[in-house]
C-alpha cells in the first residue's frame, strides 16, 4: 500500500491507517508487490514524500479481498476496515 509519509505518521499515532477511499467506497486500495509501479504512475504521478506499507495479509484484522479493477484488468487486494498497523511489517520511502 502506498500512502505519504505524514499519513504514516499519523497511522503510528493512531494505531491504525485509515483512507478516504474507506468512507467514499467502502475498502482501502492496496497493492501486490508486482503493481506498485504501475499504481505509481497512474495514481501518484509527481507525489512526493510517498511510502511503501509492506503489509503481511495474516496479520490484519480487517477483511481482505482480492477484487477485479476492470481499467487494468487485474485483481487487486482491498481491505475492508482500517490497517492495524502492526499488520505492517516493513515501510520502504519511495
Amino acid at each position: 500500500m502506498v500512502t505519504t509519509q505524514q499519513g504514516w505518521e499519523t497511522a503510528l499515532d493512531k494505531g491504525y491507517h485509515e483512507t478516504e477511499s474507506l468512507a467514499t467506497e467502502g475498502f482501502t486500495h492496496a497493492s501486490k508487490e508486482g503493481q506498485v509501479k504501475g499504481v505509481l504512475e497512474r495514481h501518484f504521478r509527481n507525489q512526493n514524500d510517498l511510502v511503501l506499507l509492506h503489509i503481511d495479509e495474516q496479520l490484519l484484522k480487517a477483511e481482505l479481498k482480492y477484487e477485479l479493477a476492470p481499467s487494468v484488468n487485474e485483481l487487486f487486494p482491498h481491505i475492508f476496515g482500517r490497517l492495524n498497523i502492526d499488520a505492517v511489517v516493513k515501510t520502504t520511502p519511495l
